[in-house]
């Protein structure tokens, strides 16, 4: 299991890296459009490699997918934990109060029956 691991990771790393190597030309990032900037006045860029922005978008997408799954899985995790709150004082309960002495089982009468 752990070679197929690292083969995987290899070709990730090799599939990456050819990637990165095709794509080292620089690419401008404006935050708005040129005629918007003039308008405005404002006008933020940055030049980047390709492969930079690609990891880094790609890297964004993977974050947003674990926050929006996380959030869309909240119900679930407070009625599992609601339901484990529930069984913990349901067993605490039956500790302290038990039977009274002179109510048997039913099935251990009848197992004791035998």
């Amino acid at each position: 299991m752990r070679y197929i691991r690292w083969g995987i990771l290899g070709a990730l790393a090799i599939g990456l890296i050819t990637v990165a190597l095709a794509n080292r030309g620089p690419m401008t990032l404006r935050l708005l459009p040129e005629p918007l900037e003039g308008l405005l006045g404002v006008s933020w860029q940055v030049t980047l490699p390709v492969f930079l922005i690609l990891v880094v978008a790609m890297a964004a997408g993977v974050l947003l997918g674990f926050v929006w799954e996380w959030v869309r899985e909240h119900k679930h995790r407070a009625e599992a934990a609601t339901e484990k709150r529930k069984r913990r004082d349901l067993e605490k309960q039956v500790k302290t109060e038990g039977r009274p002495k002179g109510e048997r089982d039913e099935i251990l009468a009848l197992v004791e029956n035998r």
